[in-house]
């Protein structure tokens, strides 16, 4: 479970307990990474450099596979966590109609989380429920057969209403 972070604050002390558990793992960047995101909730940017000196790597090494990976996050998300699946099979099954709704219901993009702290809204390329989408997940918990009408009544429900 995450602890709950401030903007701009992070756990040095989790970090390198997290970094000194797996630093001798062969491949230990994504477990290091996954460890600290779950832990924190986050990747703080301040962390790259210790991630990179317990790993022998470069900051810009670090740096870019958190970059690279949709799931990882560098600051706190909302109270809520709500995916959207953007895999072609959701598509097919009206994920655009879907993403835009979210989108206008909690006021912010992909990547993003709505002005109160409440939501933050990440596309994810599929959830494993094809031939049930359009799919969400609100905080890692699976839904399938997702209509605008059952998004605003899941996300009330889960205390993410704005």
């Amino acid at each position: 479970m995450r602890e709950a972070q401030q903007p701009g604050t992070w756990d040095a002390a989790a970090v390198a307990a997290v970094i000194g558990a797996h630093e001798s793992t062969p491949g230990a960047l994504l477990p290091i990474l996954h460890a600290i995101q779950d832990r924190l909730g986050f990747i703080p940017p301040a962390a790259v450099p210790a991630i990179a000196d317990g790993l022998n790597l470069s900051r810009a090494e670090v740096h870019g596979v958190i970059t690279y990976y949709h799931h990882f996050r560098e600051q706190p998300a909302g109270r809520r966590v709500v995916q959207v699946c953007r895999a072609e099979a959701c598509q097919a099954r009206g994920g655009e109609a879907l993403a835009e709704h979210a989108r206008r219901a909690l006021g912010c993009e992909f990547h993003a989380t709505s002005a109160d702290g409440a939501v933050t809204l990440e596309p994810v390329y599929c959830l494993g429920h094809c031939a049930v989408g359009p799919n969400i997940a609100i905080d890692d918990r699976p839904h399938a057969r997702m209509t605008p009408a059952r998004f605003d009544t899941l996300l009330a429900t889960a205390g993410g209403a704005r």
